[in-house]
């Protein structure tokens, strides 16, 4: 079993850091949050106050950090302080010039690294569900694999560092789109008289279905893992989706990409979130949809 520092142990990061220890692991954690700390410490964590003293001693960081700035501002901490692990595994989302410049920070000390955002949400972290994309060397890739199966149940390669935000980035805009789109569609569905389970036994037997329907479905008393049964209490709240758009929308003005419905659904969240729903789950864009058609 292996000595991990997990860094970041807020809504992703502890239910992470939690299942790394239920497989086994030692695990030593450290986030700014006193709550992330009392409920990491409550899994079997051991918390303690800085990254540097999680890192000292562990063979493995994991990263799982809100920006592309603090990865590299706490690796170059870590780096700095003399810590040195065989191999940085980062799970943030940020931009994938941000992951290969992190990349560059800890291959020079001798670290092997990987960028592995995650999809799933919450409640992929919490049942060990995740989706890692992964991006880096085949040797890193194979370091991290055993560790990153005790969190996930998707561990893809995508090729060098960086690959894994990439296609975090394209998965996301997909979401979006497909999110505002099932939005739209079940309210046009509401407004000529159709029942929302009528709706979705149909829809998510048919070409339309989509992980947005059959397990983030917008309405209430269809989908039992719909933050749509909670008030929108988020799964995947819609300012991280914003966040992440905006990264995808960078990426398409770096590659010349005209990504018109990505850009559509960017401004569509930046409204939403503007309007303060951020902290709503990101399928709460229906209200949105309702209120414009009201």
């Amino acid at each position: 079993m292996t000595t991990v520092a997990f860094i970041g142990l807020g809504n992703m990061g502890g239910p992470m850091a939690a299942n790394l220890v239920k497989a086994g692991h030692t695990v030593v954690g450290s986030d700014p949050s006193e709550d992330a700390r009392a409920t990491a410490t409550e899994a079997g964590v051991t918390c303690v106050d800085s990254a540097v003293e999680a890192a000292k001693d562990a063979e493995v960081i994991v990263t799982m950090l809100p920006n592309g700035t603090l990865v590299k501002r706490i690796l170059s901490e870590l780096i700095d302080a003399n810590c040195r692990p065989k191999l940085c595994i980062d799970s943030s989302t940020i931009a994938v010039t941000e992951a290969r410049e992190a990349a560059d920070l800890v291959t020079a000390a001798g670290i092997e690294f990987v960028d592995a955002p995650v999809s799933g949400g919450v409640a992929g972290a919490q049942a060990g569900t995740l989706a890692f994309m992964v991006g880096g060397s085949d040797a890193a890739f194979a370091a991290a694999k055993p560790l990153l199966e005790a969190m996930g149940k998707s561990i893809t390669h995508c090729g060098e560092v960086g690959n894994g935000q990439a296609v975090k980035a394209c998965n996301n805009m997909i979401l979006a789109v497909q999110q505002i789109v099932l939005a739209e569609a079940l309210v046009l569905g509401e407004r000529l008289g159709l029942e929302h389970q009528a709706f979705f036994d149909v829809v998510s037997n048919a070409t339309g279905t989509s992980w947005s329907l059959t397990t983030n479905a917008p309405v209430p008393e269809v989908v039992p893992t719909s933050p749509a049964n909670r008030d929108f209490k988020p799964g995947f709240a819609a300012a991280l989706m914003l966040k992440d758009l905006k990264l995808a929308m960078a990426s398409a003005e770096e590659t010349n990409t005209d990504t018109v419905l990505g850009r559509l659904a960017t401004d569509a969240f930046a409204q939403f979130v503007d309007d303060g729903n951020g902290g709503l789950d990101f399928s709460a864009i229906i209200k949105d949809v309702r209120a414009k058609g009201a």
